[in-house]
């Protein structure tokens, strides 16, 4: 049990987290309308574009110590404010993995991740459940200098009833409001490849073309916000598909059929 004084200093860094010292390696792409409409919990909405986006990086914080991983992002909008949704991430700590499930509703999942640079030379990789997820190879020759930007981020909040049938409650849609502080910008031409497994179907997601790879070092200074709900029933599908697939994890039953 924390006394009152030690509460009100972890409250001060759950509202005002910082990740500094940021690397991350993006690539950009075009993925089919259908698609980018049908992962979208409501309320969220598509945008004109199906816009979507990989990234690989690191990050030093203020609340979660050092750690890696990255995200696949789809392009969404709520009440005029356009973002990115988080349709899957893997992070290499679990002080980063239970801060951003429990604080925004990430959808983290336990990843390794690696970033290597060589001159304008770049590679970053994603492995998870013994699998390569997401690799992206480029060159980034073009200097975009520094600059200051907001971006905004979409998650759900939700979690499984106690009796196992749906879930607890509804889904909370949060924003998380990042002020990006980029130190280094560079912009260039990439490879990306997507595999996945019974927990991760990225290989599920269609590709059309890329559009931009970049990379930034920068600070990255989040606020958090819950702006809607969806009915339990709605977004139950949804949470599930952001989790593991708990029926491809019956080591019980292999063991009895002698598998």
């Amino acid at each position: 049990m924390k006394t009152a004084t030690e509460v009100e200093a972890i409250e001060a860094v759950l509202a005002a987290p910082r990740f500094g010292s940021a690397q991350l390696l993006s690539v950009e792409f075009l993925s089919a309308p259908g698609f980018t409409q049908a992962v979208l919990p409501p309320p969220l909405e598509p945008l004109a574009e199906p816009r979507m986006r990989a990234m690989v990086g690191r990050w030093e914080s203020n609340c979660v110590g050092d750690f890696e991983g990255g995200t696949v992002y789809v392009g969404a909008q709520f009440e005029g404010v356009v973002g990115e949704y988080q349709l899957a991430q893997y992070i290499d700590r679990d002080p980063a993995t239970i801060f951003g499930r429990e604080v925004f509703g990430e959808p983290k999942k336990h990843g390794r991740a690696s970033l290597l640079r060589r001159g304008s030379h770049f590679r970053g990789w994603i492995d998870s459940g013994g699998r390569r997820l997401l690799e992206i190879e480029g060159e980034m020759d073009t200097d975009r200098g520094p600059f200051t930007a907001t971006g905004y981020s979409y998650n759900f909040k939700s979690r499984p009833a106690v009796d196992g049938r749906g879930l607890q409650e509804d889904a909370i849609l949060t924003r998380m409001d990042m002020e990006v502080r980029a130190t280094v910008s560079l912009a260039g031409t990439a490879a990306m490849e997507l595999c996945g497994g019974p927990h991760d179907p990225l290989e599920e997601i269609p590709v059309h073309s890329l559009t931009r790879a970049t990379y930034l070092e920068a600070d990255l200074l989040a606020a958090g916000r819950a702006v809607a709900t969806t009915p339990a029933a709605v977004f139950a599908p949804y949470h599930h598909g952001r989790n593991y697939d708990w029926t491809a994890l019956d080591t019980e039953a292999r063991q009895g059929s002698g598998s």
